[in-house]
């Protein structure tokens, strides 16, 4: 072996048997910045130069590859050499180029992976193209070169899906040549002394497969289906589709269309988002504070909700001891959580090794007193303030000083029931959204009294459960549900101004939201809602509008899906607009003297934005929430507002 030649700060190489090995080195992900293309284009241009190297691997130090392009250059004018150029030359190179994917391949990682003329990974690669994701497409031949290697469906499906795909997965579809749990290094290196004096296998002359129109048509209609109007998956179609034509005009058709898109708004809201999950962890007054150490958590409660959150600690390499009423619920509890597991394991996200281990570490009970092992106790029992109070009293006489309280509640006062308990400065409320296994979002409540070390510790859990937390003060509701109650009643507003929920609806859908609101509360049931409405009418200021349409559907029986009709009828368990709900609402207008007007489909979704819009500035100016990037995250991954749009404070404008 050679000593180590430095191509740039961030790439150098060691020549073995007369093969020059190139490591990346740009930690955390080894990203495709400017000093990395040059390294690269330098390491290539001495490998063609020097008649004693034969061939070259290239691989990434640590457990990336290339984990994708250096953020910090988005949005800035491109630095030559460019990713495509650097590219087209590890194609082009006489020499063999073999790629050693020692973790993980992503977009700009992955297309200088498929130019190479061979591709060994390591079981714990990760390969995929997730350009759309951030409003653009591969922009450095992602789009020409992998339908070559796996032909248009597969290759369309995941660039338009931004999929990632594990190393098996990826050794089947034909992306690598090789998987390999040995010295990956070694095999590379083999593998390009192989190909020295052979005819190198360029990915851009490949013949692309003929594939079924019915196909296609099936896969793209599908993504652009999911894709609900965003621009960069339709783009991703096309350009796979079309991949058949000269490569140079491929080429050039994708990139032109990269950086239409690099440019435009959509690319800028997810931009927005991508940077905003980066700022949500970063929390005032918690500079330098460590977490306490938590490995067993207690969960009391085992209904949907807390067999969601037990599942998802499990998951997060977590003890869990669950607690309910009685013995019988405890167990039921158990085997609910259990039957969770299962799926997982009949998914594929679970192995059966890691269904063994999770099911051991599971415990449930009905006795107070078996919580005392627990560092971090979450409550998900019933939402009332009398009940959570009795028993954070009752955990008050079991569990450690030092261990943690943690309350679920959605709607009640977190600092009232950690004034129930003799250390408030240990109670935080973690506030998971159902399903609490598959929801991405956690709000991390800080209390009047949380103490900093609480508050980190319930950051670093949510992290380990995977979770993407973000920091909110005590208000009714917190950040997310506060905001969707100014939408809904923005919503019930427009009814009796003249709107119908399907038109709402469909207003709410065409802007990007899965599912209209109207729709969702017939899924969810509306009698939660209403009881808590009759909870709230003795405080009710009566100066305030309120629309009683959705008390006058529930008088009727009227709650939802469950009980075949809510805001619309379902024959055949098939949504339908109902012309009983359109006489409520006739009613009401008329019981009020309003006099009813249309409205189109972009002032409905101007009032309903503007309604978010002026309660996340009242959570802004109360302290309630720290930034406007963290509303949006909550808006976007609690309740279904298109990331594409950026979060309500991002569309604004």
């Amino acid at each position: 072996m050679s000593d180590v030649t430095t191509f740039s700060a961030t790439v150098t190489a060691t020549t073995r048997n007369g093969i020059l090995v190139v490591t990346i080195d740009n930690p955390p992900v080894n990203a495709t910045s400017a000093d990395v293309r040059l390294g690269l284009s330098r390491a290539l241009a001495h490998a063609e130069l020097e008649a004693t190297i034969s061939g070259l691997v290239i691989t990434g130090a640590g457990k990336t590859f290339i984990g994708g392009a250096d953020i910090k250059e988005f949005g800035k004018p491109a630095i030559e050499p460019t990713l495509p150029d650097v590219i087209e030359r590890i194609e082009a190179l006489s020499k063999p180029v073999v790629a050693a994917l020692n973790g993980a391949a992503l977009g700009g990682g992955l297309e200088l992976a498929l130019a190479c003329h061979y591709r060994i990974a390591s079981p714990a690669a990760q390969l995929g193209l997730p350009e759309v994701k951030l409003g653009i497409v591969p922009g450095a031949g992602g789009t020409q070169r992998l339908p070559r290697l796996i032909g248009i469906p597969a290759a369309m499906e995941l660039i338009a899906s931004g999929r990632i795909a594990r190393a098996g997965e990826a050794l089947s579809l034909g992306i690598i040549d090789e998987m390999v749990e040995t010295d990956l290094i070694e095999v590379a290196i083999t593998a390009v002394q192989k190909l020295v004096g052979t005819p190198l296998r360029r990915t851009s002359e490949l013949a692309i497969a003929s594939a079924d129109p019915a196909e296609l048509e099936k896969v793209s209609g599908k993504l652009l289906a999911k894709a609900r109007g965003q621009n960069a998956p339709a783009e991703a179609v096309r350009l796979v589709a079309s991949s058949h034509r000269p490569l140079g005009e491929g080429l050039a058709d994708e990139r032109a269309t990269f950086l239409t898109l690099r440019d435009s708004r959509e690319a800028a809201a997810l931009r927005h988002v991508f940077f905003a999950e980066r700022e949500a962890s970063k929390v005032a007054g918690l500079e330098g504070v460590d977490p306490r150490p938590v490995s067993t958590i207690g969960i009391c409660g085992l209904g949907l909700m807390g067999s969601g959150i037990a599942v998802a600690a499990l998951g997060g390499g977590y003890t869990v001891i669950g607690l309910d009423q009685t013995p019988e619920a405890a167990e039921k509890g158990h085997e609910r959580i259990i039957g969770l597991l299962e799926r997982n394991l009949a998914s594929g996200r679970l192995d059966q090794a890691g269904f063994d281990t999770q099911t051991a570490r599971l415990s449930a009970t009905a006795t107070d007193a078996d919580l005392a092992p627990c560092d971090l106790v979450i409550e998900a029992v019933f939402d009332d303030l009398d009940v959570k109070i009795d028993l954070f009293r009752r955990l008050n006489k079991v569990i450690r000083q030092d261990a943690i309280l943690a309350t679920n509640t959605s709607y009640l006062n977190p600092d009232e029931i950690a004034s129930a308990t003799t250390y408030p400065e240990r109670v935080l409320g973690l506030h998971f959204f159902s399903p609490a296994h598959v929801m991405r979002l956690l709000e991390v409540v800080r209390c009047r009294e949380t103490a900093p070390d609480v508050l980190a510790t319930g950051l670093a859990v949510a992290k380990r459960l995977r979770k993407l937390p973000v920091v909110t003060g005590v208000t009714e509701g917190f950040i997310g549900n506060r905001i969707f109650s100014a939408y809904r009643r923005e919503a019930e507003f427009l009814l009796e101004d003249g709107a119908l929920p399907h038109e709402i609806d469909a207003a709410l859908e065409d802007y990007g939201f899965p599912m209209g609101l109207f729709a969702v509360y017939d899924m969810a049931g509306l009698e939660i809602a209403w009881a808590r409405r009759k909870r709230q009418a003795a405080a009710r200021d009566p100066s305030e509008r309120y629309v009683e349409i959705a008390d006058k559907l529930c008088e009727a029986g009227r709650l939802g899906q469950k009980s075949g009709r809510g805001w619309y009828a379902y024959p055949d368990g098939k949504r339908a607009v109902d012309p009983e709900v359109t006489a409520i609402i006739e009613a009401a207008r008329s019981k009020k003297s309003i006099k009813p007007r249309a409205f189109s489909k972009d002032e409905i979704q101007q009032r309903m934005l503007a309604a978010m819009v002026a309660e996340g500035e009242a959570l802004l100016a109360e302290g309630i929430a720290a930034r406007a990037s963290d509303i949006d995250l909550v808006m976007i991954n609690g309740y279904g507002f298109p990331a594409h749009k950026g979060g309500p404070m991002f569309a604004k404008g």
